[in-house]
């Protein structure tokens, strides 16, 4: 069977991009080695942000999503009816903090540059933070609020978003990896080799978080994707005491640096559910997924300074996961020029959940060649950004 398109990756991308391109009217087939939503789409918080992206193509993007997700939950509800459970989207907005004098011009700093790029970055004093959080440290020395941020519920948006695409004519493989490449003679891509035969099509898509570097190299390209790892603590149901999502300016920094040493901030929400998920940290340790005690520990110690009264939460499990790295922080979005009928979708970081829908919408234009709704040539992967990091395609599958 000839498809339009083969999507490798049943995460949040993967599942986005099917359910778009699927509503368009293309044949879409995903294929995945394990299970819808089974590797970092699981593995996460669900933000939704623009609070830690300054000006730039990523904070555009993210603009552009934040715009598509309220829109979204309601239709997947439509969609999928009442007995599908809620991909609880929440716009209860971010509150970003400041406990030293240093870290508060820096926070000034980066959200009066967020405003004139259109973000609402609103400065509070710290009756007006403590409005907002009433048990937040009495030490701030800075707040800013963001009411565009959002969340919702990772894993079950990723099912939802695929179940939509399955009512759209999307088909999913999954337990089904790629093994190789299918090329014509000039050397295009026309489809992928799985253990449960050949899938062709004019178009093969490699969505698959941070293993999308492995997938193109099965397929005969390089593409600088990384993992990078990063841990969370969940307590026990307790009653809301943590109305929005609340982290501490060093967040930022973690998010844009390239460094490949442990690096902690405290990132700190309830959920729907009354729990209270505790975050992050960054490290590039490559697929190893042993615990970091270390990691956790620091993690633990740093919300405390946010909400003290956490010292008297009882934490249930602690989970990590791997966030697609890219060299430039950007993801790539688009074909591969140097390989006809290879696209990508892949190296969002920690921002997946949150860019998949734009990233969708963007890639159905390109596909169909429509118009985009933004730029798409700096997701371009011949972008000049990304050039240092690229090799030269090798054919020789």
């Amino acid at each position: 069977m000839t498809n339009d398109v083969i999507i490798v990756g049943a995460g949040i991308i993967g599942a986005a991009c099917a359910r778009s391109l699927a509503a368009a009217g293309c044949d879409v087939t995903v294929v995945d080695r394990g299970t819808t939503a089974g590797g970092t789409s699981s593995a996460c918080e669900g933000n939704l942000l623009v609070s830690d992206k300054g000006p730039g193509y990523e904070l555009v993007l993210a603009q552009y999503a934040s715009t598509l997700w309220k829109a979204a939950a309601v239709d997947l509800t439509e969609q999928l009816g009442p007995q599908f459970p809620s991909v609880e989207y929440e716009a209860k907005g971010g509150l970003v903090v400041a406990t030293t004098e240093a870290g508060a011009r820096v926070l000034l700093d980066f959200a009066a540059s967020q405003r004139s790029a259109g973000v609402d970055a609103c400065v509070l004093d710290a009756d007006a933070a403590h409005e907002l959080e009433p048990d937040l440290t009495p030490g701030i020395t800075a707040a800013v609020h963001y009411p565009e941020d959002a969340q919702v519920q990772p894993t079950i948006a990723t099912e939802a978003l695929m179940a939509s695409a399955r009512r759209y004519g999307a088909r999913l493989l999954e337990n089904t990896p790629v093994t190789g490449a299918i090329l014509d003679s000039a050397g295009a891509l026309v489809g992928v080799k799985t253990p449960a035969g050949d899938l062709r099509a004019s178009r093969v898509l490699i969505a698959a978080g941070p293993w999308s570097g492995d997938v193109a190299a099965l397929l005969g390209v390089h593409l600088p994707v990384r993992p990078r790892r990063g841990e969370l603590l969940v307590t026990s149901r307790m009653p809301h005491r943590i109305f929005h999502k609340v982290y501490d300016a060093d967040y930022v920094g973690a998010v844009g640096s390239d460094d490949s040493a442990l690096q902690t901030s405290s990132v700190i929400e309830s959920t729907a559910g009354g729990t209270v998920l505790i975050g992050s940290s960054r490290q590039q340790v490559g697929f190893d997924a042993r615990l970091r005690v270390d990691a956790l520990s620091e993690i633990a110690a740093k919300a405390l300074r946010l909400f003290p009264f956490l010292a008297g939460a009882a934490v249930i499990r602690s989970y990590g996961g791997f966030r697609p790295f890219m060299p430039d922080h950007l993801p790539v979005i688009g074909e591969d020029p140097r390989m006809p009928g290879l696209w990508h979708a892949a190296g969002h970081e920690g921002a997946g959940i949150g860019l998949s829908l734009a990233t969708a919408e963007l890639l159905t234009a390109l596909m169909l060649k429509r118009p985009t709704h933004l730029d798409a040539s700096p997701f371009s992967a011949a972008r000049a950004s990304l050039a240092p990091h690229l090799k030269a395609a090798s054919y020789a599958i």
